[in-house]
């Protein structure tokens, strides 16, 4: 069978780091597109029918990282496979070769922009008032929120920070479980606590806890409150309903900004009711001081296997309608 050259390393260094341990970074990239890819002195081959265009892009955004310095295994290379899937080879590269900071933690390590999505959604953060965003668990949707609005208390730029959740959660009441009002809903809000104390550090965080710079309630908590100079992150937004959502919405003050994040695909309310996030996002979004952004399976920040399974589970739900 006839080969093709289609790319050729700058040197040793970055063709060890962009092929990997035993080549193991060529071996996904082979399962990723169906192919055989073989790297022959410094150049890389596949079979001559083939079409090697999007590969070779692939392996450009790779040997930049490499040459920044920057790690090259498997969830780079599934991040990298979705980006360019999705955006403009060169924004993937502008994007590669900058880095785009979120937060410091109090440890010192500063936290970047992931995702292409992850940078976009940074920008509507800094430029729009009130920001929706969609997409499944592992996106950083939330995540990415909380490093902003702790950046932002860091700067003085906000004088809050309030985080509130609809108490609807996989189908349980809260009414059911055991404790009182806060004990009912922390457990529900352990990923935005692991989020704050990782960027502030865990005394720090309960000291500003403590004296209500940072707020964590349950959405019926901001009935009949007008909130400034803050930022206000509502998480699980799909669970809320049309009520709720306009509630949540127009508690918006002086000098704030709402963060409203949500997985539509994960919506735990009665067959009935409407989510208020699905709603709200089809009826604001001509509005100019109103961002909203999408994240997909490729920016799933965990385990690659995860990835895998939402395709999956996509391709089902493709499939009944």
């Amino acid at each position: 069978m006839n080969y093709q050259p289609i790319y050729v390393f700058s040197d040793l260094n970055i063709e060890q780091t962009v092929c990997g341990p035993m080549n193991r970074n060529l071996a996904l990239l082979e399962d990723e597109f169906g192919y055989k890819i073989s790297v022959v002195t410094g150049k890389v081959y596949v079979e001559a029918h083939i079409d090697p265009s999007f590969l070779k892009k692939v392996l450009e955004v790779m040997a930049r990282l490499a040459r920044n310095n920057m790690p090259v295994k498997e969830r780079e290379i599934i991040t990298i496979i979705g980006m360019l899937r999705n955006h403009d080879f060169e924004q993937v590269c502008d994007f590669v070769e900058k880095k785009y900071p979120i937060v410091t933690t109090y440890e010192g390590r500063t936290i970047y922009a992931k995702t292409m999505n992850q940078k976009l959604y940074l920008d509507l953060l800094n430029h729009k008032d009130v920001v929706f965003a969609t997409g499944s668990a592992g996106t950083g949707k939330t995540w990415v929120a909380v490093g902003f609005a702790i950046n932002e208390l860091k700067k003085n730029r906000i004088k809050r920070l309030i985080i509130t959740r609809p108490a609807v959660e996989a189908g349980e009441k809260l009414g059911f479980l055991p404790g009182d009002l806060k004990e009912k809903v922390d457990p529900y809000l352990i990923p935005i606590y692991d989020a704050i104390y990782e960027f502030l550090g865990r005394e720090h965080a309960e000291k500003m806890i403590e004296k209500g710079i940072i707020e964590i309630a349950p959405l019926a908590y901001m009935r009949g409150r007008t909130l400034d100079n803050a930022i206000i992150i509502l998480d699980e937004g799909q669970n809320t309903t049309r009520n709720q959502m306009l509630m949540a919405l127009t508690r918006l003050g002086f000098n704030s900004k709402m963060i409203v994040t949500g997985d539509i695909t994960q919506i735990d309310l009665p067959k009935t009711s409407m989510s208020g996030l699905v709603e709200a996002v089809k009826l604001l979004s001509g509005i100019k001081q109103i961002g909203i952004i999408h994240f997909d399976k490729s920016d799933v920040m965990r385990h690659p296997i995860v990835t895998r399974i939402i395709a999956k589970y996509e391709e089902l739900d493709n499939d009944q309608d």
